[in-house]
């Protein structure tokens, strides 16, 4: 989850793995991770989140963890102008380290502050057009659209396995098959089978 210093990013996290709000958080000093399962058409996928820092003391820390990863949120703060203001900074930190096929949901976090926004949701649906993001906003306090957010970002990760666009058995990738599990690849007749190390 790439992006500003406290935007709401662990708390996202938070209230995706945990169902609940925390509303003093430490700042995250390097990586925090965080995992869940879900279901997508009918199978059980394990979603692993890394949770980077926002301070530019940690970017190159940051960035490492890009090169494994299959799709990112990228958030900022609606309440906060300069948070929405570094995005480009952020996603071309993105795109420039990891695969070119990573699928981005830009989130603007905090949507329950709505009497004190600073960045309309017309902006924010505006900058994911431009950049060819999916965009939604919402709140980690009452959990508006974190499931959505989440869900959504496994789910077309999922549809391009399916499509063939990313390869299951590069694991440059960031997605490893578990025991037992097949995936039918759009440009093979065949279903692919892996299996996972324990």
């Amino acid at each position: 989850m790439p992006s500003n210093l406290a935007v709401g990013k662990s708390c996202l996290l938070l209230q995706f793995t945990d169902k609940r709000f925390q509303p003093m958080h430490d700042i995250t000093i390097g990586v925090e991770f965080g995992a869940r399962m879900i279901a997508i058409e009918n199978r059980q996928i394990k979603l692993q989140i890394w949770d980077t820092a926002g301070q530019e003391a940690f970017r190159s820390i940051t960035r490492s963890y890009y090169r494994g990863a299959a799709g990112a949120l990228l958030v900022y703060d609606i309440t906060r102008r300069e948070s929405f203001d570094h995005l480009v900074s952020w996603l071309e930190d993105a795109r420039k380290t990891a695969n070119p096929n990573m699928t981005i949901v830009l989130v603007g976090n905090k949507c329950d502050l709505a009497h004190r926004r600073a960045v309309s949701t017309e902006e924010g649906e505006q900058f994911a057009k431009e950049h060819g993001l999916i965009f939604m906003e919402a709140s980690a306090r009452n959990g508006q659209n974190v499931e959505e957010a989440f869900t959504k970002l496994a789910a077309l990760i999922y549809k391009k396995i399916q499509d063939g666009i990313l390869d299951v058995s590069n694991e440059t990738y960031g997605i490893k098959l578990g025991y037992g599990l097949s995936v039918s690849s759009g440009n093979d007749a065949s279903s692919q089978t892996r299996r996972c190390c324990s």
